[in-house]
């Protein structure tokens, strides 16, 4: 016949904080105000301490109570149980990013990723430097990446997250044409019909040739020539800055401040021009899973990631 095993015991957090009332004040009436409750129920409470750990603990001595030896040796335990309670129980606060410690996991496309870098990079070592980066490429279809836990913040263009998973918008974007300078392009006004006639690297993670420039240019019966597709803009770019291939980037909106993302077209050299097509914009998010959402250090990674893609294109801090 199996062995029957004792129930756990019933564990009552309010007995923890009475005792420690009582042990502390040495007084039924103190440690009742203490707690904002009455003296009769002080006591009953008293009654029951009593009876579980079998012994007095409280003493009539006079006109005062003392505490019994088991007493005595459990009020520095007792007080430490409260604060740990107290801090279990206690929503969470904001974080000091100066004790942060620990690897922040970040999936991005290329592009994404070279514009963030620099720019966390610096606030990371001004502000938390325990604090390292890795940044992830983009999955080809929609993942439970930031489900699993294995990414702890998606920044790009969501379009593919889990129903719970947050997501905030953060900068809106406009296409322009990059290309090398002295290209062809750079001289006279650029036209729709020279656009077209420019030979174009195309962007797909997915080997796509054709994207919404297409779209519009077939609108005016154009077509484009697309010489190559790569799957990542660093590779496009680095394509456009030695060769007279036209590569369209993600761009600050006319008439705002240069983004960062226009500080990897200016490290590569290349010039941005506007494309004279109405072309739709794209907006630059970050998702997460709600997991972090209250927690300090995914606070400050989140608000990291928004003051680097405010900051001015160039900004040192």
């Amino acid at each position: 016949m199996p062995m029957s095993s004792s129930p756990e015991p019933v564990l009552d957090a309010n007995l923890a904080v009475a005792l420690n009332a009582l042990l502390a004040e040495q007084s039924v009436t103190r440690a009742a105000a203490r707690l904002h409750t009455s003296p009769a129920a002080m006591s009953r409470t008293l009654a029951r301490l009593r009876r579980i750990l079998q012994d007095p603990l409280l003493v009539r001595a006079g006109q005062t109570m003392v505490p019994t030896p088991r007493a005595q040796a459990l009020r520095d335990e007792a007080a430490s149980v409260v604060r740990s309670l107290g801090a279990l129980l206690t929503p969470g606060t904001g974080v000091d990013p100066a004790v942060l410690r620990g690897t922040f996991t970040l999936q991005s496309a290329d592009l994404v990723g070279a514009a963030l870098a620099p720019g966390l990079l610096r606030l990371a070592r001004e502000e938390a430097p325990g604090v390292s980066l890795r940044f992830r490429a983009e999955e080809w279809e929609a993942g439970p990446a930031l489900r699993d836990g294995r990414v702890d913040l998606e920044v790009g263009s969501i379009d593919h997250v889990d129903p719970e998973t947050r997501v905030e918008e953060l900068v809106t974007l406009r296409m322009a044409a990059a290309v090398r300078p002295g290209h062809p392009l750079t001289e006279g006004p650029l036209t729709p019909d020279r656009l077209a006639a420019a030979e174009h690297v195309v962007v797909s993670r997915r080997g796509r040739f054709t994207g919404p420039l297409d779209t519009a240019l077939a609108e005016r019966n154009l077509h484009r020539r697309v010489a190559v597709v790569l799957p990542s803009h660093l590779a496009a770019m680095t394509l456009a800055a030695r060769s007279d291939a036209v590569c369209l980037l993600p761009v600050a909106p006319t008439g705002a401040a240069p983004s960062p993302l226009t500080d990897v077209a200016t490290v590569l050299g290349l010039r941005l021009l506007d494309i004279p097509l109405p072309l739709p914009p794209l907006t630059i998010g970050m998702a997460w899973h709600p997991r972090h959402a209250a927690d300090g250090g995914h606070h400050w990674l989140r608000d990291a990631v928004r003051r680097t893609l405010h900051a001015p294109a160039g900004s040192t801090t």
